[in-house]
């Protein structure tokens, strides 16, 4: 009998490997993610159902509640069901409110992106220039007073947390000066601060990244065979120069979108922005374990999902250092 047989042209390519790898490392980490939330409930001390409806609840509200969300069943059958669920994008349900958790992300879930990816675009068109820029004016020890000025407030900003100068924003713009909200997403001007909130260590960090990576391209052949044909510098810098500098930089684009998610955790609770962010801090307060459950399963997919776009582009823009890797 006759075995199916993958095409020659597939066989032994390094792009059909690379996709194997890639995909392999996405399910295994997806399973330990799923496992991770699942197992979040039941490694809380005492009773999760009496510790979110209170000590003063009935008896048989508690039994109700744990019957209603399975925590009765042995944990094996709880982990099948939780993962039938999660194939029909059931996440459970809230013990506060009574509304299915996907409702209630998918509520949210927009709010917050609409705060972190334009953050991510803010951090991208500052950062990237900024650092390319520095890197021409400071190249080979020149203008040491610019690098050091460059150096330093990168530094700084990077240094602040997020949530921290969030608030020194909202006390500056918004209750000094009245120039943006204070909280809310009524309209455009909301979304100033939030965004410089998230956007500025992150950009001043990526600036540093593409100024360091950009200096140590401008001595190499390509760059010198580039000047030799006299080819202008602005087509030296952006066409030879750039390109090769952002597979770094890309890298660590992918992990700063990443942590700018998770970053809105705190800047939505500055700014009262009704995203994912301000709901888990509720839920944990409220203890409302399934709502969290789903929250972090979320954001953890969402850091999957970046990190194998990053692998995919970055195989794109340098398949020689990617798929051919052992």
């Amino acid at each position: 009998m006759a075995v199916a047989q993958a095409p020659a042209g597939l066989r032994g390519s390094p792009w059909l490997s690379f996709a194997v790898r890639r995909l392999g490392r996405f399910a295994i980490s997806l399973w330990v993610l799923i496992t991770t939330a699942f197992l979040m409930i039941q490694l809380i001390p005492g009773d999760p159902v009496r510790a979110a409806l209170g000590l003063t609840a009935p008896v048989e509200l508690v039994n109700a509640r744990r019957a209603a969300l399975g925590l009765d069943d042995p944990l094996w059958l709880q982990y099948v069901h939780y993962l039938g669920g999660l194939v029909t994008g059931d996440f459970g349900t809230s013990m506060t409110s009574g509304q299915p958790v996907s409702e209630v992300i998918g509520d949210r879930l927009p709010a917050t992106l609409e705060l972190a990816l334009p953050a991510f675009v803010v951090v991208i068109a500052i950062a990237i220039p900024l650092g390319l820029l520095f890197a021409v004016l400071t190249r080979g020890g020149r203008r040491r007073g610019g690098e050091l000025a460059f150096t330093s407030t990168t530094v700084l900003l990077a240094a602040i947390p997020e949530f921290l100068l969030a608030v020194a924003l909202v006390a500056f713009f918004s209750v000094q000066l009245g120039w943006f909200p204070v909280a809310g997403n009524a309209d455009a001007s909301s979304f100033v601060l939030p965004v410089i909130a998230l956007a500025l260590g992150p950009a001043s960090v990526l600036a540093r990244i593409v100024r360091v990576e950009t200096l140590s391209l401008l001595g190499n052949d390509f760059i010198r065979t580039a000047r030799a044909k006299r080819l202008p510098a602005r087509l030296v810098y952006l066409r030879h120069a750039l390109p090769n500098a952002l597979t770094a930089t890309l890298t660590m684009g992918g992990l700063m979108l990443t942590g700018m998610v998770a970053g809105t955790v705190l800047v939505e609770n500055v700014f009262a922005w009704p995203g994912l962010g301000s709901t888990i801090a509720q839920s944990i307060l409220q203890k409302d374990y399934p709502l969290v459950q789903g929250i972090v399963l979320v954001y953890g997919i969402g850091v999957l999902l970046v990190n194998l776009t990053v692998d995919v582009l970055l195989a794109v823009l340098d398949p020689r250092s990617t798929i051919r890797e052992n």
